[in-house]
């Protein structure tokens, strides 16, 4: 039988004096769960939206609304500093080196990371009586049917996010420099991707561009324009994206409003292309802001971001819809020339950007807004918390026990969206870099574990934010401890509490700190 979502009914006393106390407002949209958001957009720095960037060279004055109007999580990390990795934590509450994908990201034509039965926010939600959606980009690994250059689109898409938890889907596979570039719905593409084409030039970045015109070969396509070749469809066009993603979402949302299950709350899971490469705003954004073409790239995200927030307004769904907004690692290289040519900082204050195991490679934008529960908005909190961390909030949200299997290094922040008196003491946060290296936060203190040739790292966050002063050789005794805590984080399979569970594989070399005998010997006695 399926279940009801409900509000723990403890922590929102307040909602239901409120409703036992005026009649009138029984049944109303304040007393269901809440509908929930999550945008995620694609390379965005912590520096990239002007709620948090006071010299920003451009303005983003609807993301801006999600810190005024709700929380802004200053000290909030991405799993990992680039994409798959970081999708796989936020989706699963679990790190997504426990997997075997130990450093990289994913093709778009793989096994999908997120195992067949493993809980994710959108298959807990949708087991717990919501409606679930994901529209945009996946990169988490699908199962599409041929081989490059043989294909037979008649055929379903597998082991994709209509078998992870999710109950509709329109978007694209991956990345867009790694093809299979077609706008899917379900498991088929509208239109198949039978022509072929390769990165172009693009006059208003220093990346490269994903239009038309296509070629009919592989060979073709490769010796115009010397690049490796990518499957497109006729109508394929990157800089849609952000158009066709916000419209679907919308479409979706309106469609579910008037379907026989429209008493039910909804979840929709939005990540957006921008502003990963190809820059490619619409011309209609051409000459905004200060930055060049990613300023206007991200105002052009901004002004989608402005139609969801406007839509759910017009339909009255506003006040109970939770939205979250974060972005799955730090700026892509180009944040270097930005600083030189438009004095604009993608990363702040923060050393690196993606790919990084520095702050600047994930520490990202993190803002939770929900006018009918968020007490005191309009603040910010420094507490440490994680993308990881949003399924286990949710699951509290809706009075959900997450099973021991599941959510592995998630932990609620919800204490933070009811009081602003109250903080939550995190479990130490891992990070993870593109190479495999990882570092550990356990309050203020951030130790970067040693990895291939590179040594331990340790900072004081607290006083030097920017990461230049390395304390590892003046405290020994603090290497000492977080060391201790990272090896138990990684050997128990968990660093929340509960029972031990197995990560996927046995010793990998990224380890440096323990020897594989260490590993196996600790890493045995877990389930």
């Amino acid at each position: 039988m399926e279940k009801i979502p409900f509000l723990n009914l403890g922590r929102f006393l307040g909602i239901i004096v409120l409703l036992l106390t005026t009649p009138l407002l029984q049944g109303s949209e304040s007393s269901k769960a809440p509908n929930i958001i999550i945008i995620y957009t694609d390379d965005q720095g912590f520096g990239d939206s002007s709620a948090q960037n006071p010299d920003s060279k451009f303005q983003t004055p609807n993301i801006d609304r999600l810190a005024h109007e709700g929380i802004a999580f200053t000290n909030a990390h991405s799993p990992d500093a680039v994409c798959t990795p970081s999708r796989y934590g936020l989706l699963t509450g679990r790190y997504a080196w426990r997997t075997t994908l130990k450093n990289n990201v994913l093709h778009a034509d793989v096994p999908c990371l997120i195992a067949d039965g493993r809980m994710t926010i959108a298959s807990m939600l949708r087991d717990n009586g919501y409606r679930t959606a994901m529209v945009g980009k996946w990169h988490l690994g699908m199962d599409i049917p041929g081989e490059f250059g043989n294909r037979d689109w008649t055929q379903p898409v597998k082991d994709m996010p209509l078998d992870k938890g999710f109950e509709y889907f329109y978007g694209i596979p991956a990345s867009l420099n790694y093809g299979v570039l077609a706008w899917f719905e379900g498991r088929y593409a509208e239109v198949p991707p039978t022509l072929y084409t390769a990165k172009r030039p693009n006059d208003r970045h220093l990346d490269y561009r994903i239009e038309p015109s296509y070629q009919k070969t592989a060979d073709e396509a490769r010796e115009l324009l010397e690049r490796t070749p990518l499957e497109v469809a006729p109508d394929f066009e990157d800089n849609q994206c952000l158009t066709r993603f916000t419209n679907k979402a919308i479409e979706w949302i309106e469609d579910h409003t008037k379907s026989d299950e429209n008493e039910k709350p909804f979840f929709l899971y939005l990540p957006y292309t921008s502003p990963h490469y190809p820059v490619c705003p619409l011309p209609e954004f051409w000459g905004q802001g200060d930055a060049g073409g990613y300023g206007e790239f991200m105002i052009e995200t901004d002004y989608h971001v402005g139609q969801i927030l406007e839509y759910l307004e017009n339909m009255g769904l506003d006040d109970n819809t939770i939205i979250v907004y974060s972005s799955d690692n730090g700026a892509e290289n180009s944040w270097k020339q930005r600083i030189e040519e438009f004095g604009h900082y993608s990363n702040y204050e923060y050393r690196g950007g993606k790919r990084d195991i520095y702050e600047g490679g994930h520490r990202v934008p993190f803002f939770v807004r929900w006018p009918n529960g968020i007490k005191n908005p309009g603040r910010s909190s420094d507490a440490l918390v994680g993308q990881v961390d949003i399924l286990a909030t949710i699951a509290e949200l809706i009075d959900v026990e997450i099973p021991e299997n599941a959510g592995e290094d998630s932990q609620s922040f919800l204490t933070i969206m009811e009081s602003a008196q109250k903080e939550t003491k995190r479990v130490p946060l891992i990070n993870h870099a593109f190479d495999g290296q990882m570092s550990i936060t356990d309050g203020n203190w951030k130790l970067i574990l040693p990895h291939s040739d590179k040594d331990i790292e340790l900072y004081d966050l607290a006083k030097d934010p920017s990461e230049a002063e390395n304390l590892a050789d003046a405290r020994p005794k603090k290497v000492k401890r977080l060391l201790q805590k990272a090896t138990d984080i990684v050997v128990n399979g968990r660093s929340t509490p509960g029972v031990n569970q197995s990560n996927d594989t046995g010793y990998w070399d990224h380890l440096k700190w323990m020897d594989e005998s260490e590993y196996e010997e600790k890493h045995s006695n877990v389930n």
